[in-house]
């Protein structure tokens, strides 16, 4: 719920945006001038910021709400922050919708790299949710179409080649969010050609480093990180704990900051996508795709802490 004082807060945030021009400037993806770092797509060479958003229960909100307004000052945050890649899917509670609709409302859908997936268990089911996707996104094509955590990936990857090649999307991957699922998604890369995979990656589950991130990076395929605060809860094992000494010196400014530069930190990873429904938390999670990046020691440290 949200009380008078925050509606006035969002209604401030998305007047800024209305009277600064530079909110709604260009996205920078250029480190010179102070942009977000990038990363490269290797199937393409096209540049990503390291820096995107998920919309898992965050855009789960109804529209006209007072979420909904404070969902539209995140956006506003997020593109003229330099970002780009937002990610969603058709079994989020509604959240492509919204998406969609903010999308469209404030002009975004050209800056916006839309990552969607198909989570279906037959032909025909995949075919009707791909149609619901395009609707509720309010576009006719998207640049990245995932299979959903592996489900019926047989079937449904081959169909997402074939959106690919009708032009409806221009890239196509597969996704899992646990551990568990590491070693299958590994098989996959090592057989099937992909352009993105996304996976799970945190400084309390760092396993992915052992092999499956290298594999990617050898093979080409660009990674996609979630669950980078493993759901919510590092910042439950963090509350009123102070930064590590050294956090000043590697540019981070709060525990968010530290969580997602620890992942980007490793080369094979293209962007995380953390979810949030604030602005200020958005504001700040930008902040953690500036340079500089973690040294190998830091990771460590990090990784020995949460274990």
């Amino acid at each position: 719920m949200y009380n008078r004082r925050d509606v006035l807060r969002v209604g401030a945030v998305l007047g800024l945006a209305s009277a600064s021009p530079w909110l709604y400037a260009a996205p920078s993806t250029s480190v010179a001038d102070g942009g977000l770092l990038t990363r490269k797509i290797p199937s393409t060479g096209e540049a990503l910021p390291v820096i995107g958003a998920g919309t898992s229960g965050s855009f789960e909100v109804e529209p006209g709400s007072a979420a909904y307004v404070q969902l539209k000052a995140v956006l506003a945050a997020f593109f003229a922050g330099g970002g780009k890649v937002i990610d969603t899917s058709p079994n989020y509670g509604g959240a492509d919708a919204i998406l969609g609709q903010l999308l469209e409302e404030g002009g975004w859908h050209q800056q916006c790299f839309i990552a969607t997936k198909i989570a279906a268990n037959s032909q025909a089911d995949a075919q009707d949710q791909w149609a619901g996707s395009l609707r509720s996104l309010r576009t006719d094509k998207v640049d990245l179409l995932q299979i959903h955590n592996l489900r019926d990936w047989q079937r449904q990857l081959p169909y997402a080649r074939e959106l690919k090649q009708q032009g409806k999307t221009r890239y196509v991957g597969i996704t899992h969010y646990l551990i568990s699922g590491h070693d299958e998604v590994a098989r996959i890369v090592r057989s099937e050609p992909l352009d993105f995979v996304q996976i799970n990656y945190s400084v309390n589950a760092p396993q992915a480093a052992r092999e499956l991130l290298p594999l990617c990076q050898d093979k080409g395929i660009a990674v996609l990180i979630n669950r980078t605060f493993d759901d919510g809860r590092l910042f439950a094992k963090v509350k009123q704990q102070p930064l590590p000494a050294w956090a000043a010196e590697a540019g981070v400014g709060s525990w968010a900051q530290l969580f997602l530069k620890f992942a980007i930190s490793h080369r094979a990873v293209t962007a995380v996508i953390p979810a949030t429904g604030r602005p200020d938390r958005q504001l700040d999670q930008l902040k953690a795709g500036h340079e500089p990046l973690l040294t190998q020691a830091q990771q460590q440290a990090l990784i020995k802490q949460f274990a």
